[in-house]
């Protein structure tokens, strides 16, 4: 089971705006880096594996825990500055 796993992440700011059909997988023990140009969408998905965003549709989890239904839990697992 991947650490993060982002599956068809969707979330529509409108003018074609947002993050459109995001898959993104990453296992134990894995190092990645999120870079891209202002507006690609790095912050609305860190966002959403916080549970600060709820998802137009898709989903996101951590450690198989839903980051909107378990955003709490979520929390305690992972730090954010």
């Amino acid at each position: 089971m991947p650490c993060i796993e982002i599956s068809d992440l969707t979330k529509d700011f409108g003018d074609g705006k947002g993050l459109f059909n995001l898959n993104l997988k990453i296992e134990k023990g894995e190092v990645f880096g999120f870079v891209g140009t202002n507006g690609a969408g790095k912050t609305t998905t860190i966002r959403h594996i916080m549970g600060f965003l709820k998802p137009d549709s898709g989903s996101v989890t951590v450690q198989g825990l839903d980051c909107w239904a378990d955003s709490a839990k979520i929390k305690k697992l992972i730090g954010y500055i």
